[in-house]
Parts: structure tokens; sequence; C-alpha cells
């Protein structure tokens, strides 16, 4: 099946004009999402690689994957043999092999709506060098060769209400303006999902795991758009959105408003006039919201903000000269929690951590009725009993589907917040690995087990990881979770003066394990969405450059999950999602104020995989407090039975 669609791809680059010398497979979708909807994975279709992060690019000879750390060895499994294997970081990045290996003057051909303009101009200036050219494709290749392509789906865009979001959609669109004003900016082109969701705090099920919308907005100094499938509008929902002085049109007329807004032509409806007049606003001698300063400010402002993000189709439609390429502002505004919403991801992550549990005391046993396991608190030999029926069978997608049970049982449950990751022994170390029913691993008490997951509920997004062991660990296993422990610790506990970024932070999850010659191959730490996606910007905490951009702020979410990942053997992580507040420090060295980290993740660290020799007398005292924690804000949402587990589990260290 892989080998005949590269044959079928291949002899349409053939026959193209101008004759496509190869062809760009991106992971992302129109609006460059992480995570896309089955019917946009090209990538994985075209390649068999089904990680969420991946380029594929296909030659007359030659098809290859670019991928990053975190999928190495899932890639390296899952690739056939006419595929090579290309690992970012070590190997050359794709457009400099494209130079490289491709000729003079090739073409290479990429469908415009899936590919950044930051991703596509970077690669105009690396083709210069040959000659080589980008061509945009009219229509995607790829989905001419899938025939089996799943249909669209017409999901109800749903209203998310105040007493979660936080803001008004009009106070949003205020702040939006402004900074539209500031940058000299009369309107703004929003592709990404999640921004579009919050801006007009809407969400969806598009894509699975993520609540939000395929849909485009633009937002003028006078006029807001919403560009989606009508389909999807039910006569509510488009009562709010008129309330609110937006104005619905269809999804693939973005296209052409963009050719209207280039040439200042884009206007409202009349019905869109008359209901952004209704909208009440607040005027004061600051605001730009009345409707004539409005007026005025949008014939002064000729620029349109682009974000570097947005597909190359859209800006290719804009006078060049008059786009102000900048990060969205909505990035930012997003990451920066309101009240309501930092209380509603503290409540969520309580829920969670209940459930959480809930699910190790019924995991633990599990193992020890059916798998003759020593348990999650004795450290014994473990033996498979013989008298099990052949019925009982824990694999590594029974016992998640469980987790989901437990979660699902929880108020505002709306769905997972990614597909868990749930990883026996040698599995868990591939670091995003997916258990399938077909060739997942069945549990095993003498082997370590990780479990990574998360939920969507209405009032917060979750992520958390644990790895657990049901028999007896070895001391090298212990040593190696210690160092994760004492990493995870090590960095929850920073303080830091304002304008640190999350590059700075990094090093304080891996020094432990750096002491052991120990490493992993991912980032820190990502921002969380607020009942939005898993993954969120624009900060975050890793080695990599673009972690140095923006500096860490109060109210924002960020996780801190160090891991270690033994090829063949095992994987350790530990995560808690941290919310950045200011910290009380006896000095004030320059004036700058200091930051630090609140852990709102509630769930044990398994006590017999801990080598207590290894830890400082502070990180046990940190131990104890966040076990002492636990316990007390869980206790209403367990039964007697389970908070004796719980108490067992979170026992302190060195009593």
């Amino acid at each position: 099946m892989a080998e005949k669609t590269l044959v079928n791809l291949r002899a349409l680059m053939a026959s193209h004009s101008p004759k496509l010398d190869a062809l760009v497979v991106p992971s992302e979708d129109y609006h460059q999402s992480e995570y896309v909807s089955d019917r946009d994975k090209r990538r994985e279709f075209v390649s068999g690689f089904t990680g969420s992060a991946g380029l594929a690019l296909i030659t007359a000879n030659e098809a290859l994957l670019w991928t990053d750390g975190r999928y190495f060895l899932q890639a390296s499994q899952q690739l056939s043999e006419q595929w090579k294997l290309m690992r970012m970081g070590e190997d050359p990045a794709v457009d400099i092999w494209m130079v490289d290996n491709l000729p003079k003057d090739a073409a290479i051909g990429i469908d415009p709506w899936c590919v950044s303009v930051d991703t596509a101009q970077k690669w105009e200036r690396a083709f210069a060098k040959k000659q080589q050219k980008l061509v945009q494709t009219s229509s995607n290749l790829v989905d001419e060769v899938w025939k089996s392509r799943p249909p669209l789906e017409i999901n109800p865009v749903i209203v998310h209400p105040l007493e979660f979001s936080g803001r008004s959609v009009q106070e949003k669109l205020k702040d939006l303006r402004e900074k539209l004003v500031q940058e000299k900016a009369h309107a703004i082109i929003i592709t990404a999902l999640d921004e579009v969701a919050w801006l007009y705090n809407i969400r969806g099920t598009d894509v699975s795991y993520c609540p939000v919308v395929h849909a485009y907005a633009i937002v003028t100094l006078a006029s807001a758009f919403f560009y989606v499938d009508k389909r999807k509008i039910s006569s509510e929902t488009s009562s709010y959105m008129l309330k609110n002085g937006i104005e619905v049109r269809d999804y693939s007329a973005v296209s052409s408003d963009a050719v209207l807004l280039a040439s200042d032509q884009l206007t409202p409806s009349s019905s869109a006039i008359k209901a952004e007049r209704d909208v009440p606003k607040k005027i004061d001698s600051n605001s730009h919201e009345a409707g004539n300063d409005n007026m005025e400010e949008e014939s002064s402002n000729n620029l349109v903000w682009v974000d570097g993000t947005c597909c190359f189709a859209l800006y290719s439609k804009l006078n060049v000269d008059k786009v102000l390429m900048h990060p969205s502002p909505l990035g930012l505004a997003k990451a920066l929690k309101n009240p309501v919403e930092i209380e509603g991801l503290k409540n969520a992550h309580i829920r969670d951590g209940a459930a959480v549990v809930q699910y190790l005391i019924w995991l633990d046993k599990q193992m020890q009725e059916f798998y003759g396991a020593s348990g999650y608190f004795i450290e014994g030999e473990s033996f498979k009993k013989n008298d099990q029926p052949k019925s009982v069978k824990l694999t590594e997608v029974s016992v998640s589907d469980k987790l989901e049970e437990f979660r699902a049982s929880k108020q505002h449950f709306r769905g997972l917040s990614f597909p868990t990751i749930s990883s026996v022994g040698a599995n868990g170390a591939i670091i995003h690995y997916c258990p399938t029913v077909e060739s997942c691993a069945e549990l095993d008490p003498n082997s370590m087990y990780l479990f990574d997951s998360g939920a969507q509920y209405l009032d917060g997004t979750t992520d958390i990881t644990r790895t657990v062991h049901f028999g007896k660990p070895t001391s090298h296993e212990k040593a190696c979770y210690t160092a994760v422990l004492k990493g995870h610790i090590g960095l929850g506990n920073a303080r830091f003066p304002n304008g640190t970024t999350g590059q700075t932070l990094d090093i304080l999850a891996r020094c432990p394990l750096w002491k052991d010659g120990l490493d992993y191959r991912h980032g820190t730490g990502h921002g969380i969405g607020s009942y939005l996606n898993v993954h969120e910007g624009p900060h975050q905490i890793s080695f990599r450059p673009p972690a140095q951009k923006i500096p860490l702020q109060p109210s924002m979410t960020v996780t801190d999950e160090p891991g270690y990942y033994e090829d063949g053997n095992f994987g350790i992580r530990l995560e808690n999602v941290l919310i950045v507040k200011e910290a009380d420090t006896k000095f004030n060295f320059g004036g700058k104020g200091y930051l630090s980290f609140e852990h709102i993740t509630w769930a044990p660290y398994q006590r017999k995989l801990i080598d207590e020799s290894l830890l400082v007398a502070e990180e046990i005292e940190w131990l104890n407090n966040y076990n002492s924690k636990c316990r007390e804000i869980l206790a209403p949402y367990l039964n007697t039975t389970e908070m004796e587990w719980l108490k067992q589990a979170t026992e302190p260290i060195g009593a």
C-alpha cells in the first residue's frame, strides 16, 4: 500500500507543470496545528509514521522522514524499507538536504495551505543558492491519491461560558484592537485554531483531544469575521456571534477576503454593521472602540498583522509591503491566565488527581490479584499466578481505558487531552509511545510502567505523568528514577528573576541526570491551555532556541517533566503542571522582582522507586510537604478505603 502511494505520487509529480523534483508532505493542516483531524493526517498516510511531529520529503528516487528526538525509536520501527529516517538535530535539516541533494533549478512542490510563512520564506532563502524554486500546487497531491481519506465531519460550534472563560469576547476584542493601533495595523488574520477559539470564546470537536473548531478569524479596527463551515452554526450560536458583533462567513471565503483585505476593501455586511452598532461599548478617552475613532484609526493604520505561522497561501494574497510579520498578540494573551481560568485549572487538576489515585489503587489490586505482584508498596519478587482465568489479561490499552473511566466520572469531563501513553518495559523508552489494541504489550509485574495522560474538563486541561513498578525494581532503575525526581523537584523549586526564559531554567531538570552521564531528548516543559490545547505556547522550558524568546511571567502555566529512556529496557518520566507566580524573596537584587512555581498536580511519587540515600534534606522536605498537601487536597474526592491507600502512599520520607 505504502509503495503504491509513492508510485502514484511520483506519477503526479512527473506530470505536474512544472515537473516537481520533490514534494513536501508536512504534518500540519491548514492552520499549522500540532494535532490534526484524521482527514488531515497526510504525512502519516504516505509514510506510515504515526507520531505528531514530522515532515516527509518525496523525490523521484528517495523518500525521507524528518522527526525529532521524541520519535526516533518509534519512527525507526514504523517506517518501511522505502523510507529513510532523518534525525532532527543530528542529520541535515530538510532545507539544507534539498539544497545539497536536489539539482540546480529543482522545483519543490508544497501545498501552501499546509506550510507556514516562516518555513516557506526560510526555504526560499536557502533555495536561492542554486536557483531552486518553491512551487505552490493548486491542489494537495496527497489528497488526489488518498482514495480512503476520511470524510469531512460537521461538528457544532459550542459557546464557552463566561463562568469558565473569565473574560468576555468584547474585552478580548478591545485589547486586540488596542494592540493593532499600537503596531499601526488596521487588521489581523488569525489562523491558529486555539487562538480563534480563545478570542471568540467558542469550542468544538473538530480535532480529537483538542476542543477547537476548523475556522479562521479576521479582526479589523471596526469589524470581526469568523470563517467556518456554516453547517456547524446553530441558531443560538448565530445569535451569540451577532450579539458580539462577529460576522460569520463561509470557511472558504477567507481566501477571497484576504485579497479584499489587502486592497482595503473588506467590509462587513449590512446586517453585521447593524449588529456591531447594537453591541454595548464602554467608551473612554483612551478607547478605540467607538465607531468614528475606529474609522479614523483604520485610515491611518494600513498594515495587516500576520503571524509567522500563518499558512503561506493566505500570506501570498496580501501586499507584502503592507504586512506586519510579528508573533500573534493572542499567543501571550492566552498564555496569561485570568483568575477564573487559574481557579478552574486548579479545580480540574484536583479532580484529575483523584482519578489518577483511584486508577493506581485499582491497578495495584489487579497486579497483585492476577499477576502475583508484590504490589505498589512492597519491594519483592513477583510471579505469575497459574490459576488466573485465561480471559484476564491486563494490557497497555485495557488499563488506559480504565484510567479514562475514572476520569469520565468526574465533573465537567469532556474527553482526553491527548492519546494516553501507557507503556510497559521497553515500550516506555519510546517517548511518545501510543499503544494499539492489535500490538500493545501485556503488563508485566517485573517491569516499569509509565503512563502519561490528561483530560479536557470545561474548567481546565490536565497533563500528568507517573512511573511505577509493581515488583522489585533494580538498583539501576531506582537510581535513574531518583535522578529524574531530583530534576523534577529542582525545577519546581526554582526561584528566578523576572525576565528569565525557559531555556535558562531547563538545565535545572537535567543536572542530576548529567551528573551520572544521563539525559533525555525532549523539552522539559510546555504551557497548557484552559480547556484548550494540551501543548500551548509561546513560552516553554527547553534547551531549544525558541525557549529563549518569551520569558516566564506570573499566571502562565507550564509543565515540569524530565525523564530518562533506556532503549530496549524502560522509560521514566515524572510530570506536574505548574503555575508561575510572584516569589516572596528576602532580597530583590536589581529591583527586578522574583518568580517561583506553584504545583497544581496531585498524585504520589512511588516511594519504593526512590533511593532515599540520593536525596538531600531540602528534597525530602519538599516531598513530605507535597505528600501532606496531596492527602489534604484529595481527601474530599476519595472514600475511606482509597484514603487509606493514599495515606500509605504518602507516608513521610526519612521518618
